[in-house]
This record gives C-alpha cells, structure tokens and sequence, in this order.
C-alpha cells in the first residue's frame, strides 16, 4: 500500500490532490497487477484441473484394461495370469435351476457287467459263521456276482512275413516273382492299424509327438520313435486332404459360418489357427492374421452368408458376407463395462439380459419349427431394448433409439448382424 501525504493547510490544496491522484494511480498499478497474477492462476489451476481429469480418465482406462482376460476381452485363456484368482461367477446371467451334476438326457457311460467274463473266480466261505462246521460241499443257497475290469499288459506286436518267392518255370525255363501287397515296400514297416493309432494319439488326440510314441509303446508294444510318429501325422494330413476340400465346400454353402483365429506354436514359432465352422462342420489352418491368411482357409473369400466374428478389423474385407457380432462376445464387453461402473451403467446389465433372452427365445422357436419369433415376442424384444437405451448414461440419437433392435440387423444364436 503506497503512503498517503500527510494533512496540509489549505493554500496546500492543489498540492494535496495532486499528491492524492499520484497515490491512486499507484494502487491502481498494484490492483492491476494482482488481477493479473490471479488470471494467472486461475488459467494454471484450470490446466491442472483438465489435466487432472485427463489423467484420471487414463488411469480409470489403464485400471480397466489390467483388469481384462480372457473372460472379458480377445485374449487367449494362456494369457491369464496364473497368479490372478478369478470371480467365482463373472456372468451377467441369472444362475439356473439346473442341479450339479450329469443333466436327465444326457449321453452315459456307467460300467455294466458283462455276461461272459474272462476269469471267474469263486468266494466261498471255509466255515460256518455261527457253529464253525466245515462247508466244503456243502449246498450254495445264493450267490451275488461282482466284477472287476482290469487292464492286461498289451500283447506283443504281431508279425506278419511276406514270403515273396521267385520261380522258374520249367516249360520255358523264366523265372517269375510272386506279387506282394501294394501296402509292403520296405523290409520291415509298421502296418494300417499301427499308423491309424499313431495318427489318433498324435491328431485326433492333440498329444507331443515324443509323449504319443513313449504311449504307444505303452498301450500296444510297438516301440515306435518320435520321427515316425511326426511322419504319420504329416502323412494322415496328405490323405484327408480330399476330406478336407469337401468341407470346404460345404461350409461354402452353409447360411451361417462361425470364424475365429487364436494364437498357437507351430512350426517353432508362433501362429494363429483359423477356424470357420458350423455345428456340424469345422476347417482350420495356420496362419498370421492378415487378410491373406485368413483368405488362405478357402472359405470365407467370395462368401456371401452370414460370418459371426468377434470385432477384429482383419475380416473387414469380407465385404459380400452379412457380418454378426457374436452374442458372447458382446455380453464380455456389457459385463466389462458393468463390472466397471455399477451404478452408471445399469444400460448394459439390461441389455445383456436382452440377448440372453433373445437368444433364448430364438433357440426355442427353432426347437418347436418354427421359422421365426411371434409378433408378440418382437414386440417384447424391442420395448426391452428401448428401455435399456433409454438407461444409457451418454446421448443417444432420436433415430437410433426408435429403431427397432433387428432394423438393419439380424439375430443369428443371440447375434447382431450388419453389413460392413
């Protein structure tokens, strides 16, 4: 605050207020300056409150995306940490009424007795339990039949020698050699039964070619090498191949196709596994994950049905196929986001029980024949899902939240489909 002159007489007037307008325009100086520096840092406290709430947002992103796995996002189930101990239920569904267990209907295998065992040996009592007499001989009143299924060491291979003899003929005197079979070309070879088990330990049953030799030689006696066994996949590859191409077709033709990719090790490095499939058809291949390699499968290029797929852009070229969002993943990325923020998010919990429902619905009318939902069922499908926007935290357009949830889509097992 700057001093202020002291009283003068009055002939000092002049001199008074000139000193008085000199003061002013000094603590105008010094207001003006403090309304500077408190524009000042109101602007450095508003930059660090938008930089505070950015980095909140990023660090909320980061917490959610540590939070992903293979439950909630596109990673494989090998990507989980095993040190990460997962909810006991992380479904949005309503649990069941189904009890534990093996469900009336369903395919058994319980163990029955056979009526003509290899062994049967008897049990009989050396003495009478009350008296102590001896029952040798004595008369069987009843008998109670329990058996007992064992694994018996495997027998040893069975030898087959191929005797292919030369003889002269005594006519004309020219020697002939006997045919052998078309299958025998080596001086000693495994036969068509030991390479249909080798190639079901080593494909069908997705076994290490060293594990599946060391358990051939246990199952069967054959004492094979891990060589051999790599041999007879590549050669079980060669004979399905037609197979194959007649699958392909197949799928060709099917209204809808399944496709996916995982990462797995092949060939000493790593590489997806395409698949395209229906229920009742797959084909796989191994590839990257470029437009060429999931081409390479022979399906899905040219394909005009309908693809369900997760959200990966690498099928984006399929532009003749209608695509569909696959129902499980969407109901990962609703519980993602609700598991994330209960409260604001209630939108997504409902319309994860739209899906389920619709879904549902959709698995029963094709169970009973029927072509396609009731009016009825429609109608209920699109209020729920209006009302589930309507829950919807950020804005939604007037013309998207009056469209019907099947305008421009189709559900396919609890799928939204849409043209790219």
């Amino acid at each position: 605050m700057p001093d202020l002159p002291a009283e003068p007489a009055g002939e000092d007037l002049p001199a008074l207020v000139a000193a008085l307008r000199a003061a002013n325009a000094r603590l105008r100086e010094v207001i003006e300056a403090k309304d500077a520096q408190l524009a000042a840092d109101g602007a450095a406290l508003e930059a660090a409150e938008a930089r505070f709430t950015e980095l909140s947002g990023r660090v909320a992103e980061l917490e959610r995306r540590l939070g992903e796995d293979s439950g909630t996002s596109s990673r494989p189930p090998s990507s989980d940490s095993p040190y990460k101990k997962k909810p006991r239920d992380r479904s949005l569904r309503e649990r069941g009424g189904r009890s534990r267990g093996k469900q009336p209907g369903a395919q058994s295998s319980t163990l029955r007795q056979v009526a003509d065992p290899d062994e049967v040996v008897v049990c009989f009592p050396a003495a009478c339990g009350r008296c102590g007499a001896d029952l040798a001989g004595a008369r069987v009143t009843c008998a109670q039949k329990l058996q007992e299924f064992e694994i018996v060491p495997p027998p040893p291979p069975r030898v087959t020698e191929y005797q292919v003899q030369a003889r002269a003929c005594g006519r004309c005197g020219a020697v002939s050699a006997g045919p052998a079979p078309a299958r025998i070309t080596g001086r000693a070879q495994y036969g068509p039964g030991a390479h249909a088990q080798a190639a079901n330990l080593a494909s069908a049953q997705h076994i290490p070619v060293a594990r599946a030799a060391q358990l051939m030689g246990d199952m069967t006696g054959l004492r094979v090498s891990a060589g051999w066994m790599a041999g007879v996949r590549h050669k079980a590859a060669g004979k399905l191949e037609p197979f194959v191409d007649h699958v392909r077709g197949l799928l060709r033709q099917a209204g809808v196709i399944y496709a996916d990719e995982t990462p797995a090790r092949t060939a000493g490095h790593l590489e997806y596994v395409h698949v395209a499939c229906t229920g009742y058809l797959t084909a796989m291949h191994t590839g990257g994950r470029s437009a060429a390699d999931i081409d390479a499968g022979g399906v899905l290029d040219g394909y005009t049905g309908v693809i369900v797929r997760d959200g990966y852009a690498g099928y984006s070229h399929l532009t003749d196929a209608l695509h569909a969002w696959c129902g499980a993943r969407n109901l990962r990325d609703l519980r993602d986001l609700y598991t994330f923020d209960p409260g604001g998010q209630l939108w997504a919990r409902s319309m994860a029980d739209l899906l389920i429902h619709a879904n549902a619905a959709a698995t029963a009318a094709r169970a009973a024949g029927q072509p396609r939902l009731t009016g009825e069922q429609m109608a209920q499908i699109s209020a729920w899902y209006r009302g589930a926007v309507a829950k919807k935290a950020s804005p939604i357009t007037r013309e998207n939240a009056a469209r019907p949830p099947w305008t421009g889509y189709a559900w396919h097992g609890g799928s939204a489909t849409t043209r790219t």
